[in-house]
C-alpha cells in the first residue's frame, strides 16, 4: 500500500494530495468517532514506521504526473496518528523543497507537549489538531487516549505550539450528540480555545461511519448553539463531494484501496468514482474487491459505506 494517495476532495483544502506516514490504525487515541474503526495497535512509540525516502519518492512521482493547479494542498494525514512518525519534520521540509504547494498537517495534537514535535511542525503552512472536550471525563469518553496522555498535556501542548508557530492553526472540534454539544461543556471548551488563540475553529460532525454505533451527530439546533458559543472564529465544515483522483497508481483498484484506507466512502460516491475510471465496470469491480476480502460494507444510520476490510467496527 502506497503512502501517497489522491488528490482527494477535502472539506477545507480543495484537491488535497494525501501523505500517510503511518501503518493502518497505528495510533495513541482510540476515538469513538474514528471513521477507520477501532485502534490497533495502540502505541506511543515514535519511530520511522515507513522509510522517509520511500515516501518522498512517491510524492515526487505524483507531483511530476500532475499539472500546475491540479493539487491545492499537500496534506500529511495518518490512518493513525501522524506525529508518531519520527521523521515527520524531515518529510515536511523535503516536500517544501520540491514544490510551492502549501503543506498541511492533520494531527490529534496529543504529542504537541513534546518540544521536538512542536519543532518538526514549524515548517508546515497549516496545522489542524483536535480538541473535542475541555474536561478530562469527556476527553476519556470521546478520544479514549493512551493512559499516559492527559487533557492537561493536550491543552498545554496546543498553547505552547501556538506561542511559537507562525502558520495557520485550525483547531478541529468533533461534535457528538449528547456528549460535547451541551451549553455548559461548550462554554468550558470556548474558554480553553480562547486561551489557545487558534486562527480558526472547525466544527465537524461524524457523518462517516464511526467506530462505535452509539456515536451520532448533533441536530441543527445543537450545531447552531455550538457556532454561537464558540464565537466568530468557529465555522462548520460540511462534508465535501468531488472528484477522487485514481491516477496515482496504474492499477485503479490499488488506487481506490489507498483512498479507502484513509477515507471510507458512501456507496453512491464510490460507484460514481469507479464509473469515471472504469466505465461500465463499477459494480463488478466493487463486487470483486469484496469477494477478495479487500473491502467491507459499514452501515450507519441506514446508509451504506465502504471501507477497507482491516477496519474494526463494532457491528462488523
Amino acid at each position: 500500500m502506497k503512502s501517497v494517495f489522491g488528490p482527494v476532495p477535502s472539506r477545507r483544502l480543495g484537491q488535497s494530495l494525501g501523505i500517510d506516514p503511518m501503518p493502518f490504525k497505528t495510533c495513541n487515541w482510540n476515538c469513538a468517532y474514528c471513521q477507520l474503526g477501532r485502534t490497533a495497535p495502540f502505541t506511543l512509540d515514535r519511530r520511522e514506521y515507513i522509510p522517509r525516502t520511500e515516501i518522498l519518492e512517491q510524492v515526487q512521482a505524483v507531483l511530476e504526473s500532475h499539472a500546475l493547479g491540479e493539487i491545492d494542498w499537500i496534506t500529511f494525514v495518518g490512518s493513525g496518528e501522524t506525529c508518531l512518525h519520527s521523521e515527520l519534520g524531515w518529510l515536511i521540509n523535503a516536500v517544501k523543497q520540491e514544490t510551492e504547494i502549501p503543506v498541511a498537517v492533520i494531527t490529534n495534537g496529543s504529542l504537541l507537549h513534546l518540544p521536538e514535535v512542536r519543532h518538526e511542525l514549524q515548517a508546515a503552512d497549516a496545522v489542524l489538531p483536535s480538541l473535542d472536550a475541555a474536561s478530562e471525563r469527556l476527553y476519556r469518553k470521546i478520544n479514549r487516549p493512551h493512559r499516559s496522555l492527559t487533557l492537561e498535556k493536550l491543552i498545554g501542548g496546543l498553547s505552547d505550539f501556538r506561542a511559537g508557530y507562525q502558520g495557520q492553526l485550525w483547531v478541529e472540534v468533533m461534535l457528538i450528540k449528547g456528549l460535547n454539544d451541551g451549553e455548559r461543556d461548550l462554554q468550558t471548551l470556548s474558554a480553553v480555545l480562547e486561551d489557545i488563540q487558534a486562527d480558526e475553529i472547525h466544527l465537524l460532525l461524524p457523518t462517516r461511519p464511526p467506530a462505535e454505533p452509539w456515536v451520532e451527530p448533533p441536530d441543527e439546533a445543537a450545531l447552531q448553539r455550538a457556532l454561537f458559543i464558540l464565537g466568530k472564529l468557529a465555522r462548520f465544515i460540511a462534508e465535501t463531494t468531488g472528484n477522487f483522483d485514481l491516477s496515482s497508481e496504474r492499477n485503479v483498484t490499488e488506487a481506490l484501496l489507498s483512498i479507502l484506507t484513509r477515507h471510507p466512502m458512501c456507496e453512491s460516491n464510490l460507484l460514481a468514482t469507479l464509473e469515471k475510471w472504469l466505465p461500465g465496470q463499477a459494480q463488478q469491480t466493487l463486487d470483486e474487491m469484496c469477494d477478495a476480502g479487500q473491502v467491507q460494507v459499514i452501515i450507519r444510520r441506514g446508509q451504506r459505506f465502504w471501507g477497507v476490510a482491516q477496519g474494526k467496527y463494532l457491528e462488523n
